[in-house]
């Protein structure tokens, strides 16, 4: 796997990009801002989006959505009780004085425990609610990595004050399906650096 981190939009929201170096089929994870940039920058790479992966539909994390869509034709995947907030995200956005297109309508829906094939990889899909409905993640277990979108972060966890959120749901989703993974997991989150889930056992305040 080869993987581009690309903090985009006025959050700064990472959206990554997941390429097979095999096939040089791509994933884009959280198109977070800036569809054509993102389409840009892979085609750049030699890279070809094959799929369009949401972990989540808070606004910031889907921000690039409708251009790419429009750039790539790739097929977008969501959980189904990630949805609704999708068809949200504009009025979310404009909460926050941003503007934001109408989202495209995702093309496949996702279940705990299916496996997305880019390429040569396989991104198996954990069920990881409680900083949003419908909030999932991307295990690449033959690479030790894990998108894990808003759930896990360095040294912190995602937030539970915003609708559709809940405490101890994150909390069990950290620790039973991302604790379990083996220490040296990278953690590749929406926001801020890359960690491992052995530092986040070892180091991260909300976990002790």
């Amino acid at each position: 796997i080869e993987i581009l981190q690309l903090p985009l939009g006025p959050l700064q929201t990472n959206c990554y990009l997941a390429i097979c170096k095999e096939t040089i089929e791509t994933a884009v994870i959280d198109p977070s801002w800036d569809g054509r940039r993102i389409a840009q920058i892979a085609s750049e790479r030699g890279a070809i989006i094959t799929h369009i992966l949401l972990t989540h539909a808070h606004f910031d994390h889907v921000g690039g959505l409708a251009e790419l869509k429009e750039e790539t034709n790739a097929p977008i995947y969501i959980h189904p009780e990630a949805v609704a907030m999708l068809a949200h995200a504009p009025k979310a956005a404009a909460s926050f004085n941003l503007g934001l297109p109408t989202p495209p309508l995702a093309d496949k829906m996702l279940a705990e425990g299916d496996v997305v094939e880019v390429g040569k990889l396989k991104l198996e899909v954990l069920f990881t609610p409680g900083h949003a409905p419908g909030h999932v993640s991307f295990y690449v277990k033959e690479d030790n990595v894990v998108f894990d979108g808003d759930v896990l972060f360095q040294r912190s966890i995602g937030r539970t004050d915003f609708p559709g959120c809940d405490h101890p749901t994150l909390m069990r989703s950290i620790r039973e399906k991302l604790l379990v993974l083996p220490d040296e997991t990278a953690v590749l989150s929406g926001h801020g650096p890359t960690t491992t889930i052995g530092q986040e056992k070892q180091w991260n305040p909300f976990l002790q």
